[in-house]
């Protein structure tokens, strides 16, 4: 425009225009187009209402348009008669096209890739010029050419872009923002590399005792190859923590695995281990950026010294653990390097930049990680994805804590069901009384036959549910028994299975706890 034709329009298929796959087969009457473009040299607004842009329709067939799309050739009408003019008209409705094509030169061009029409174009001259000939019909159709090359470049880019959105979204976890004693918010920001995926992840994972994991790692390199190690070590994180290993053989399990999969499988992580009751945090390093803790006493921030580690993948270097006490309120901030780490910059100033944000007041969890976005994420050089957790440190007060030791004897479980009865009424939960008294009787009666002699600990503590734990000195963990209708015994896992919200069993040195979660005001 305006050399070549007075008017172009152009429309493209739906796949192509969501960046969908390739599409699949030819085009036909039933084929979604969309009007993405309309350019014209005629008085402003004469076309407007006729042929909108971002207009979704199918060409009727009987129509040149349609002729194009199917046959995937250039259609060259010289003029546009009378009779073609009511014709293109009349099939569509509402829509008098015949003052605006009546006696102009018309040629439809395919947008063509690997011989799939994609779309085409609509090119057009005034009756006052010259028509459209055999010449022009062949530069259209190198202009279409090599304008379908172009959207099927963009196509394959916006698909690719979807995959590793959607891969990246798959293998990064629904955070619960509300944990035992805690709560969390996250945020993660792809990088601005070709492909977007990276290896960045956090998690948080539900502990026994009311303990949650918090985990920030980065596999070292992108693309397809680095998301699923990252998914690999992930899940194998999840898995080691459920079962209550202790976090530094927990990153030197990891390490192990990583050098298993293969000699470049390195990334860095930081592991974490939040104890509301105690009040305490179990840390530990391999390689990555050290976590932030602003105190709520006095809003201070500080990044806390631990010890370094190697990455995971080296091999052979031991990990150490560091028990950090936290009051309630606190905040601990993890992120991964691309957030404080830019080509050309020292990273000690990321670092002071992200402990000066932290510390910033804000009025929720989700405004102070915002805080921390955008003051450190106004860097331009920034390629890398970030990973951004934090967890504000709660804690369970001492009046939501009750605990008890009992005889390994049978008698003692009756006295067990009205320490819990009396308990949940001072906590005015009377509803959950009955559930609570059957489940506790269970799990304290196969404590008592299985202790060996020893002491039977049960510890109720009361968050957003109530968390019942009993311990005794039996280090084999319980489980499901197949029973008969004649059985006397072997239903009482099956009972706190079917009551319970939740339930499993640990086992610590030589010692076991099954623990089992139950609503505040309802059985389940």
């Amino acid at each position: 425009m305006p050399r070549f034709a007075d008017f172009a329009g152009t429309h493209l298929r739906s796949a192509v225009l969501a960046g969908e796959g390739f599409p699949d087969g030819p085009p036909d009457a039933s084929t979604v187009m969309h009007r993405v473009w309309v350019e014209h040299n005629d008085e402003p607004g004469r076309w407007d209402d006729t042929v909108p842009v971002g207009e979704t329709f199918a060409f009727p067939e009987h129509t040149p348009f349609h002729q194009c799309m199917v046959t995937g050739e250039p259609v060259l009408i010289p003029r546009v008669t009378e009779e073609l003019s009511d014709r293109i008209s009349g099939a569509f409705e509402k829509r008098d096209l015949r003052p605006l094509i009546g006696g102009r030169s018309l040629l439809i061009v395919p947008l063509k890739a690997r011989n799939v029409v994609l779309g085409f174009m609509v090119l057009m001259r005034r009756p006052d010029r010259a028509a459209f000939d055999d010449m022009d019909r062949t530069t259209g159709a190198e202009l279409a050419a090599r304008a379908g090359l172009v959207l099927d470049n963009a196509r394959m880019y916006t698909y690719q872009e979807n995959v590793a959105d959607t891969l990246q979204d798959s293998m990064l976890p629904q955070v619960d923002p509300r944990m035992p004693g805690c709560d969390v918010a996250t945020r993660y920001l792809p990088g601005t590399r070709l492909g977007r995926i990276g290896g960045d992840w956090f998690d948080t994972i539900k502990l026994p005792g009311s303990r949650t994991a918090l985990v920030v790692g980065d596999v070292m390199g992108h693309g397809l190859n680095s998301a699923a190690m990252m998914g690999q070590l992930r899940t194998a994180v999840q898995t080691m923590a459920t079962m209550e290993t202790p976090p530094a053989q927990l990153l030197r399990n990891l390490d192990d695995l990583a050098r298993r999969l293969g000699e470049n499988y390195l990334a860095t992580c930081l592991y974490a281990v939040y104890d509301p009751i105690r009040g305490e945090l179990h840390l530990v390093n391999a390689g990555h950026i050290p976590p932030v803790l602003v105190r709520a006493e006095d809003g201070r921030s500080e990044l806390l010294d631990l010890p370094t580690g190697a990455p995971i993948g080296v091999g052979g270097v031991p990990f150490e653990a560091t028990v950090v006490r936290v009051a309630p309120g606190d905040r601990l901030v993890l992120c991964t390097d691309g957030l404080v780490e830019v080509r050309g910059s020292d990273i000690g100033e990321g670092l002071a930049a992200l402990c000066e944000s932290a510390a910033h007041p804000a009025a929720s969890m989700d405004d102070a990680c915002d805080t921390i976005i955008r003051a450190l994420n106004t860097h331009g050089g920034r390629k890398d994805d970030v990973a951004l957790l934090m967890a504000r440190l709660n804690g369970i007060p001492a009046d939501h804590v009750a605990e008890w030791h009992f005889d390994a004897d049978p008698r003692e479980v009756a006295r067990a069901r009205g320490l819990v009865r009396d308990l949940l009424l001072d906590w005015d939960l009377p509803q959950a009384v009955a559930t609570a008294r059957l489940l506790v009787s269970e799990v304290v009666t196969n404590a008592v036959r299985h202790a060996g002699g020893g002491r039977v600990g049960l510890r109720v503590v009361r968050t957003d549910a109530l968390l019942f734990e009993v311990t005794d000195d039996e280090p084999a963990l319980p489980s499901m028994l197949a029973v008969s209708p004649g059985d006397e015994g072997g239903r009482g896992l099956r009972v706190v299975s079917r009551l319970a919200r939740e339930w499993g069993a640990s086992a610590t040195g030589h010692r076991k706890t099954v623990w089992f979660e139950q609503g505040l005001t309802e059985g389940r």
